[in-house]
């Protein structure tokens, strides 16, 4: 009677793995499944497209545009230490104008908000009052004093951008 049964049960998974086969193969996310084949595909063929494509002299004169403003960086930018570049300026510019580039950043603008304004932010941000998970992982491990400083810092910028602009 086991032997029966183990065969009638292997005929059964023997049977849908047919019937899944004909049917285009098994279930692999549906629309996210066609998402990353289509991907998959994508990185097959990309050196076929690659090569097929010859870039216009515009594009070519872009891309040098783009590579010199990369290595140039932010050369008009003021000075600002070592914390707030590592911390900040990803989201908020070096600068604190929330644009970097003529293109808007994912952060706001800092500059021109005092410095009692800024502590209040970034301590509510640190203690969770206000929600950015962002803002709160890079300052999770700051101290009180860090965060003051970086607040004099940023409520200083405007000055610093007055000098900047005074000197040229």
């Amino acid at each position: 009677m086991r032997n029966i049964i183990a065969g009638l049960a292997t005929l059964i998974v023997v049977g849908l793995m047919a019937f899944t086969a004909s049917k285009g193969g098994a279930y692999h996310g549906g629309e996210h499944g066609k998402i990353i084949k289509d991907f998959g595909d994508t990185i097959r063929n990309a050196k076929s497209i690659d090569s097929a494509t010859e870039k216009t002299d515009r594009q070519k004169e872009d891309d040098k545009l783009s590579a010199l403003r990369n290595k140039a960086g932010n050369a008009g930018a003021f000075k600002v230490s070592h914390a707030y570049k590592s911390k900040c300026s990803s989201c908020h510019g070096v600068n604190g104008s929330g644009f970097q580039n003529g293109k808007p950043m994912m952060g706001p603008k800092l500059i021109g908000q005092s410095e009692e304004v800024i502590i209040k932010d970034l301590l509510d941000f640190k203690a969770g009052r206000k929600e950015n998970v962002v803002m709160r992982g890079l300052l999770m491990t700051l101290s009180e004093d860090d965060l003051k400083a970086l607040a004099k810092e940023i409520g200083e910028f405007p000055a610093r951008a007055k000098a900047q602009r005074d000197s040229k």
